[in-house]
Order: C-alpha cells, then sequence, then structure tokens
C-alpha cells in the first residue's frame, strides 16, 4: 500500500560535489527535495521510485544496484540499498539518472532500500497510467517517489532554447501538483510536453495511476489525497517542482 509519495526532480545539480561553484543557487531545490524525501520516509524504510529515461535505459532496477555519477563530473558512489541490507556489488559507470538520483535521495533520507522503474519520457498517458495502477495495488507497504523535471525552455539561460509556453506550462503543473489536481496532470498533453522538454510529464502520470488506484482488499476506490508544493522555480531555464501527497 502506498499512503505517501514525494515528487522531486531530479538534476545532477542537486548533488553539491558536481556543482561546487554554484551552491547558493541551487540551495533551495536541494533543500526542499531532501525536506520532502525525509518526509516520505516516515511512511516505510523502503521506496519504490519512478523516473524517466530513454529507450535504452528502461526497465526495473533492483535494490542491489550500485552507481557513480562520475559520467556527470565527480566520482560519487550511490546505491539502492545500504551496505547491510543488501549483498556488495560492482558500481555501475551508466546507470541511468534516475537510479542515481534515486541512490543519493535514499542515503541523505536514510532509507533501507528502493527499486526504480524507469519508463520512457515519451510514453503514452494509458501506459503511464497502468503502470501506476499496478504500482498502487501492492500489498507491500511503500514510499512512492517520483522524479522529474518540468519545461527545459524559461528565457535565454534555457538548455532547450526558450519557448513562450513554458511558463504557462509549469505553471499549470505546479498548481496540479500542489492540490493533487489528478484530472489536470492526467490531461498533460505529452505532444507538449515533450516539445518543451518536461520528461516529468510521464511519471507525474504514473502517479495519477497509483494515486486513482485501487488498493488491495479495498471495497471501492474512494481514494482522498492531500498535496503539499514545497518547492516551485526555474533556475538555470528548467523547471522544478517538489511535492508531497499524502493519503488522507
Amino acid at each position: 500500500m502506498i499512503d505517501r509519495v514525494a515528487l522531486v526532480p531530479q538534476p545532477p545539480l542537486l548533488v553539491p560535489e558536481l556543482v561546487p561553484g554554484v551552491l547558493r543557487e541551487t540551495g533551495a531545490v536541494r533543500e526542499a527535495a531532501e525536506e520532502a524525501v525525509r518526509w516520505l520516509r516516515g511512511e516505510a524504510d523502503r521506496w519504490l521510485a519512478v523516473g524517466p529515461g530513454d529507450g535504452e535505459s528502461c526497465g526495473h532496477y533492483e535494490p542491489w544496484r550500485h552507481g557513480s555519477f562520475v559520467g556527470f563530473g565527480a566520482d560519487v558512489r550511490v546505491s539502492l540499498a545500504d551496505p547491510d541490507d543488501t549483498a556488495p556489488g560492482e558500481v555501475t559507470a551508466d546507470l541511468p539518472l534516475p537510479v542515481l538520483m534515486t541512490g543519493w535521495l535514499r542515503a541523505r533520507a536514510g532509507v533501507a532500500r528502493a527499486a526504480v522503474e524507469v519508463v520512457d519520457a515519451g510514453c503514452a498517458p494509458e501506459e503511464c497510467a497502468r503502470l501506476g495502477r499496478r504500482l498502487g495495488r501492492r500489498d507491500e507497504r511503500a514510499g512512492l517517489l517520483v522524479l522529474g523535471d518540468g519545461s527545459t525552455r524559461h528565457g535565454q539561460r534555457a538548455p532547450g532554447g526558450p519557448d513562450d509556453r513554458a511558463a504557462g506550462f509549469d505553471e499549470t503543473v505546479a498548481a496540479a501538483l500542489g492540490e493533487v489536481d489528478l484530472e489536470a496532470l492526467g490531461s498533460l498533453d505529452a505532444a507538449e510536453a515533450a516539445e518543451l522538454g518536461a520528461s516529468g510529464r510521464a511519471t507525474w502520470q504514473v502517479a495519477v495511476g497509483m494515486a486513482r488506484s485501487r488498493a488491495v482488499g479495498d471495497a471501492e476506490d474512494d481514494r482522498k489525497w492531500r498535496g503539499e508544493m514545497l518547492y516551485s522555480g526555474a533556475p538555470f531555464g528548467v523547471g522544478y517542482h517538489v511535492a508531497i501527497w499524502e493519503r488522507v
């Protein structure tokens, strides 16, 4: 059963060792993400995580995986489980970003282990919802960590180049995440999100499928969710949102 969800971005700039020159600029989003995962830790000592990737990196990653951010500029090593909770393993140099970020956030929160589903950022909304329903029907208690970024096209500093639609898109996303507006999130257009470079669209829609799912043993699908937005901004031209959801 999943009663808590933390929704966070996945930029490598959250890792201090990777951005020593801009720690002040990245502090607010990092602090919000760490607050969210510490809160998620209070629900369960195990996480299920879902993050966006490309076709080659998509799949399920078990807690025995170990990796490094060496490809992002520093050999910061992470794992999906505490050393006492899994057998030692070789460090994989090319683990996808959401797996690395889950490992880093897991350690910051003090969670024993996490498993990660990497989904294609272009996954169709109905496929995202199907995965979310499957996650929501698991009978083990776990916290759900949802990784994903907003548009990469905010202003002249944007890595994807400026697009006037980016601000409106991320304003809609921020409001929906904070209010747990499942209809608004489920209605995000996949083609527009792809044009705006918003990888989080797919994983947010996985979260929608989970929130709408019927827990094992429940006779009625009447789950209510309460949300809180901890951070929303677009430093360096990319939309980042940090929110928490709790079933009430």
